[in-house]
């Protein structure tokens, strides 16, 4: 800053200033440079989106009450607990969507990319898919048939049961009615009922 006797303004070193000027310029863009390798970093390969190997357990806690304090940790306070996010859903619909978003998919290390199925692997999981039901069809068959079996011959049993005791009944009320009969014939009487008939 130059002052001169005869102007009473300021005078400020243009050249200086410019020169302060492009340095901040230049450590600005190589702090953001910086910043923004720092965040990028090398870029992460992530595994193709798959399916699910375990069934979500949304029934467990239904019904059921919790008391919860200060102290409850968040895994065992009200709602769904996320272990991989480390978060509390507080109903099912809003669990499920959040199991199935992308933070959730990216926290387990997917991306939200599907594979291609290729027309060999398509016709592979139609085969493999045949078999099963055909599989499930035969233990189904064989274990439902094992069981109507069951069930029919424990119905016969009680069928037999039943009729065992109606005749057993039929044998007891038939004794007891000859007996009455001849109590009544030795006492004199024709019988105890009324002369009404029913």
């Amino acid at each position: 800053m130059a002052m001169r006797p005869d102007d009473h303004r300021r005078k400020w070193d243009r050249d200086e200033y410019e020169r302060l000027a492009e340095e901040r310029k230049r450590e600005e863009i190589e702090r953001i440079e910086e910043e923004s390798k720092k965040k990028k970093g090398p870029p992460v390969k992530r595994e193709l989106l798959k399916t699910r190997d375990y069934k979500v357990d949304l029934d467990s806690k239904l019904g059921k009450s919790i008391v919860i304090n200060k102290n409850t940790p968040t895994s065992q306070s009200g709602g769904y607990y996320c272990n991989v996010c480390d978060c509390v859903v507080k109903d099912s619909i809003n669990f499920l969507d959040h199991i199935n978003g992308k933070k959730h998919q990216r926290n387990l290390g997917m991306s939200m990319r599907v594979e291609r199925s290729s027309l060999d692997a398509v016709k592979k999981r139609f085969e493999q898919n045949k078999k099963k039901m055909e599989e499930k069809k035969k233990d189904y068959d064989m274990a439902a048939r094992m069981q109507e079996i069951a069930e029919e011959e424990e119905k016969l049993r009680e069928y037999r049961r039943e009729k065992r005791k109606e005749k057993r009944k039929a044998e007891e009320m038939a004794d007891e009615a000859e007996q009455s009969s001849e109590l009544a014939s030795i006492m004199g009487f024709g019988g105890f009922g009324s002369s009404k008939k029913k």
